[in-house]
């Protein structure tokens, strides 16, 4: 099948649409598919083979955080070729709602069209009021793919129409296998995240920190992640910095063997979040994980089952769950085990076969992708739609 996969993010910059779309892009590659990514990215910035770089990307707030995204004539015109070169059998758009490539692609492609959606806002209204212009675009979408629970809900109440459950995947066994890298064991606790991004929520964890500290003196934190390092420890006392770790931007590599190595990992985001992919590479790795009670994180955990939640942006619920956790290692080797069990329905192995099932229902009896100026007449109905 050849298969067209549209991203609206830059692609040199680290997320978990960007992670997710490489990961599908390079597992159907695998499986013998013939795939083609469109993503933002400079002429000079080096990208795999399957992917086409469609220009420089520039910041827009979009979501709680700030997304690099292209829009614009000269995208248009490079959407518009990938998609004639192309011949797809179908074109996989991620956010297609986003001003981006996703959404250029969403108005110019004529047939088979699949969009995943990410974003999980309950309060979304600006999707609402853009609906109407945003309508000729999603008539198009054949079939629609949600992350989870809630970024359907965001779906359903803000444009209408439905789709099919698929989480984002993740290589199990990349995780389960890493090293661990013995200076990052004995009683560490570990953050992977942008850290001048608040959603994130590392504000949350360094005022928890003093408190975990009071209990459990030898504790460090390590933070894997760009950002201002100084001003995250600034509300630190002094005498406590030297126990928060900054290890920058990892690798894939160093990401799993992080995780492979720390006793607890926390994730105190505050919001936005639609999933969750780094809870479940935690749990992939062995690690057991506390959390924010957000919905999506709830989800992901199994209610609380696969790993354990404390009150969202509760700095003092965090610290008391993390004091209790560290001290008893029955239960990190129960949510160790617990964790390793649940993340399997995780792994691509299953997630990339319901996608593929996606396609082959939008493309029984459909022709190629093309590019087109018309919007023909589509209908929406649970996901699907049809001439």
């Amino acid at each position: 099948m050849k298969i067209g996969i549209v991203c609206p993010y830059s692609w040199d910059v680290p997320g978990g649409v960007q992670f997710h779309i490489r990961d599908l892009a390079e597992h159907l590659i695998g499986l013998g598919h013939e795939v083609s990514v469109l993503a933002p990215a400079d002429d000079e910035t080096v990208v795999p083979p399957y992917v086409v770089a469609a220009g420089r990307a520039i910041p827009v707030r979009y979501n709680g955080a700030v997304a690099r995204m292209n829009f614009g004539f000269l995208a248009a015109a490079r959407v518009r070729r990938w998609l004639h070169d192309g011949t797809f059998d179908v074109l996989h758009i991620h956010e297609p709602t986003t001003p981006s490539l996703a959404l250029l692609s969403c108005w110019a492609a004529r047939g088979p069209i699949v969009a995943t959606f990410h974003t999980s806002n309950p309060r979304a209204r600006l999707l609402a009021a853009a609906y109407p212009m945003l309508q000729p675009a999603l008539e198009k979408i054949s079939a629609r793919i949600a992350v989870s629970e809630y970024a359907r809900r965001t779906l359903v109440e803000h444009l209408g129409g439905d789709a099919v459950v698929i989480p984002n995947g993740v290589d199990v066994d990349f995780f389960a296998k890493a090293e661990p890298k013995a200076e990052w064991q004995g009683q560490t606790i570990g953050f992977v995240g942008r850290i001048d991004e608040p959603r994130k929520g590392l504000p949350v964890l360094m005022r928890a920190l003093p408190k975990i500290l009071a209990e459990r003196p030898a504790t460090r934190l390590l933070i894997a992640g760009r950002g201002d390092e100084e001003e995250a420890v600034a509300s630190l006392p002094k005498e406590m910095r030297s126990r928060v770790e900054f290890l920058g931007m990892v690798s894939d590599e160093d990401k799993a063997r992080l995780l492979r190595s720390v006793d607890l990992y926390i994730a105190p985001n505050t919001g936005g979040e639609s999933f969750g992919i780094i809870l479940v590479e935690a749990m992939s790795a062995g690690a057991p994980v506390l959390a924010s009670d957000l919905d999506a994180f709830a989800q992901v955990l199994d209610q609380g089952a696969a790993g354990e939640l404390f009150a969202n942006e509760d700095e003092d619920a965090l610290a008391s769950a993390a004091v209790r956790l560290l001290g008893d290692p029955q239960r990190l080797a129960e949510l160790r085990e617990r964790g390793a069990v649940h993340v399997r329905r995780f792994d691509w192995l299953t997630v990339a076969a319901d996608i593929l099932a996606v396609y082959e229902t939008v493309t029984d009896g459909a022709a190629s992708v093309v590019a087109t100026d018309e919007r023909p007449g589509l209908r929406s109905r649970f996901g699907l739609a049809r001439d």
